[in-house]
């Protein structure tokens, strides 16, 4: 068959720019990010900036650190794994699955009760704190107490406080901490139990309370390169470290640990 001209002359640019663009493809490479739920404002800002230097493509799974890990066990090709606590990290550094001189300690958190925007603030949890007259007939929203750190978190802080016996029944469990908030935020719960930098991302509650940061061990969340990770993978953590990034998370309520 014999083709036309202008065929022929449409084939040949295809065939021109795919020549063109192939360097730029082979030299790109995708950066997948496990991360905690609880992330998920901050590096939704933060990762564009990197695609945009780097011209390598992030895409970021959030969930649970438990859901996250137990994923990075089975298979999944995370290339950078950053839980919410240090407990998933010790488990995938223990069977061999990140690469252990890449581990940082990149932020900590605290923990607060949320409300609704009428809801009366009460300052800082204490043990005469009455949570069920706050609750009214309501619920309070958690993250699953026996798996996600936020909820750990939560569960151990109330039992320090003497409060957890009284409300263990009148707890609504979700998959993960932004799911808690969300919870408070439609109403569906009056008060919530969360990180401080979830509080900051959602104008539908308001902190109520706070938790003193000893009656829970420390909130830190640890980052790591998995040792199936391109090397692309480690320069995103760099990129975690950076200045404006740090910017990005102390603006939205997390902190630097030892700060």
């Amino acid at each position: 068959m014999i083709l036309s001209l202008a065929r022929r002359c449409a084939i040949a640019a295809l065939l021109l720019g795919t020549v063109a663009l192939a360097p730029i493809r082979a030299g790109a490479a995708e950066v997948l990010v496990f991360a905690a739920a609880s992330l998920k404002t901050a590096l939704d800002e933060i990762a564009p900036s990197f695609e945009q230097q780097s011209g390598h493509q992030v895409t970021v799974s959030y969930a649970a650190s438990s859901v996250l890990a137990r994923q990075i066990q089975l298979g999944a090709p995370a290339s950078v794994f950053i839980s919410a606590n240090v407990d998933w990290m010790d488990v995938l550094q223990d069977q061999g699955l990140i690469d252990v001189a890449s581990r940082v300690d990149l932020l900590s958190n605290g923990l607060v009760l949320v409300g609704g925007v009428d809801q009366a603030q009460i300052g800082q949890m204490r043990p005469d704190t009455d949570l069920i007259e706050m609750l009214g007939s309501g619920h309070l929203a958690m993250a699953l107490v026996d798996a996600v750190p936020a909820g750990i978190y939560g569960k151990e802080a109330l039992q320090n406080l003497g409060l957890w016996e009284g409300v263990q029944t009148r707890i609504a469990q979700t998959d993960n901490v932004r799911a808690a908030l969300a919870l408070v935020a439609a109403g569906a719960a009056p008060l919530g139990i969360v990180y401080r930098s979830d509080a900051k991302v959602e104008d539908r509650v308001q902190v109520v309370a706070s938790f003193p940061s000893e009656l829970h061990p420390p909130i830190i969340y640890p980052a790591a390169v998995t040792t199936s990770a391109p090397p692309e993978a480690q320069a995103f953590l760099n990129h975690l470290q950076s200045d404006a990034a740090q910017f990005i998370f102390t603006e939205q309520g997390f902190a630097l640990p030892g700060s």
